[in-house]
């Protein structure tokens, strides 16, 4: 009795680990697939020209 129990805790804990496993494997390929934003580029400010 004590081996089934043993083997049917064995198999979730597997089971769980497989499906975490797949969860991050998964997020982290989405991650990647997703368009990266970017940063807006500077807009330089116009200088006055001083007179001299």
């Amino acid at each position: 009795m004590l081996d089934l129990t043993m083997l049917i805790a064995a198999s979730a804990g597997s089971l769980a680990f497989g499906v975490l496993a797949a969860y991050g494997v998964f997020r982290a390929g989405f991650a990647l697939m997703r368009p990266q934003i970017q940063a807006p580029a500077v807009k330089p400010r116009p200088e006055v020209a001083g007179a001299s």
